[in-house]
């Protein structure tokens, strides 16, 4: 008597559940994740190996570009609701007698990346919408002995915020002097250590030993 043959049949697999559970984290990430805010500058900074990395909050970052511009960054805190930022700009404002108004403070607060801006070219940088108007505008913030203005802004910035950390990313093309002129201005103003950004890592320096 002839065995009887079961039909085979090639097992099926759902795909379906797993596509929707990637869809689902895909979106979820879109939408909390932070996009890195480009810098004003292109700066190509120095190779080293660090095991500490850059700080997320309580950061101010001095941006050295290679053609000598100074620009500056620092966050909100780690808790925004102390709005750290538009309290900087309205001591600013107090030192060089601008007036900025509650709309001029709020955009200040949400602008994501470095600025290097003259205080005298400030509203006009707040006002316009154009992204390369703002670029003309960023001839980057004065540190002549005669308008030191890199001074005043580290020196409400660790006012406002205590416990602020100071960071330099350079580029390797940055001339001496300008770097030497920048490490002045933070020994003057009492910052003795600081971050070097170098290729997402960091280095601690001790502004002391150097000079010694």
């Amino acid at each position: 008597m002839p065995k009887i043959k079961l039909p085979t049949k090639s097992p099926h697999i759902d795909m379906t559940p797993m596509v929707d559970l990637f869809s689902v984290v895909l979106m979820f990430l879109m939408l909390t994740a932070t996009m890195s805010p480009n810098d004003p500058a292109i700066v190509d900074t120095p190779s080293s190996i660090s095991e500490k990395p850059t700080p997320n909050f309580n950061t101010m970052t001095l941006l050295l570009s290679k053609d000598d511009r100074v620009f500056l960054n620092f966050d909100n805190g780690e808790d925004t609701t102390l709005k750290f930022r538009p309290k900087i700009l309205a001591e600013m404002g107090k030192r060089y007698n601008i007036e900025f108004t509650e709309t001029e403070l709020k955009e200040f607060e949400k602008f994501p990346s470095s600025m290097g801006v003259p205080m005298s070219k400030m509203k006009d940088f707040l006002a316009t919408k154009d992204a390369k108007a703002r670029v003309l505008l960023e001839t980057g913030i004065p540190i002549d002995s005669l308008d030191n203005q890199l001074a005043d802004w580290i020196l409400f910035t660790r006012q406002i915020n205590p416990n602020v950390q100071a960071c330099i990313k350079g580029d390797s093309k940055t001339s001496y002097p300008i770097v030497k002129k920048v490490l002045d201005i933070m020994q003057e103003k009492n910052v003795k250590q600081f971050n070097l950004i170098t290729n997402l890592d960091a280095v601690k320096i001790n502004l002391a030993e150097i000079q010694k």
